[in-house]
């Protein structure tokens, strides 16, 4: 990464909303991404405890200028899960307005899951860039997980979400998965030039994040070399 790249990589119940017991189970990663020049930074998917992220952006000597969103579940962006009420992006946006990144298809998930109105949201279509600062985010549009599910490629780094783990990929029987549809996604990033590094938005795996190029050696959804060899895979798991 260039040095005028600020980029974190926080756990949640280890960097952050400690003593949160949901928090610690889900092994959830948040993101901070700015430029160390201008100080601008966004947050990748705020959850759990958004005081304790803009705490360390502050301690950092960053301002938040903006949040990405991967996806609409309320581990990454709050909202109502197993009974509990999770904090996330509506919190964070009665602490600074700040705009908000959606992919198109996801900005009324989003506004569901959150109670955020979708005015508030920003839509975006694959390969729209966002400049923080002087940093460009690439978004990339995969969807498969949820309909409208992102990750983010800025310098050298993939921040996949739950599109892509270390191991495994993110689970397509929740409403608005699509089995086929993560297929194709996760060819997509197999595709991707220069070997970034992969950023996952959980601790599925004993290392927190690697090159793309051991990943597809290793994990097993990079296997099948065709559609149907995917899903006679993915029959057999189930």
């Amino acid at each position: 990464m260039s040095e005028r790249l600020y980029f974190r990589q926080l756990l949640s119940g280890r960097d952050f909303a400690l003593g949160d017991p949901i928090a610690t189970q889900m092994v959830n990663f948040a993101y901070l991404i700015g430029d160390r020049e201008t100080r601008d930074a966004v947050v990748v998917d705020p959850a759990y405890a958004v005081d304790d992220l803009l705490n360390t952006l502050a301690a950092d000597g960053m301002r938040l200028t903006g949040v990405l969103v991967s996806h609409h579940h309320p581990d990454h962006v709050g909202g109502e899960m197993l009974g509990f009420s999770l904090p996330g992006l509506a919190d964070l946006l009665t602490r600074q307005q700040v705009p908000v990144h959606v992919n198109h298809a996801e900005l009324d998930w989003v506004s569901r899951t959150t109670g955020v109105p979708t005015a508030e949201l920003v839509g975006h279509d694959h390969d729209d860039v966002v400049e923080v600062g002087a940093i460009p985010v690439r978004l990339l549009h995969t969807p498969g997980h949820t309909p409208g599910s992102q990750c983010f490629l800025v310098d050298g780094a993939l921040v996949a979400g739950d599109t892509l783990f270390l191991e495994g990929c993110g689970r397509t029987d929740f409403p608005g998965g699509d089995s086929d549809t993560m297929y194709q996604s996760v060819q997509s990033l197999a595709g991707l030039p220069g070997d970034p590094v992969v950023y996952p938005g959980h601790r599925y795996s004993a290392a927190s994040s690697a090159p793309l190029s051991s990943v597809q050696e290793s994990n097993f959804v990079f296997r099948p070399r065709s559609l149907e060899e995917w899903r006679t895979l993915f029959r057999q798991d189930r």
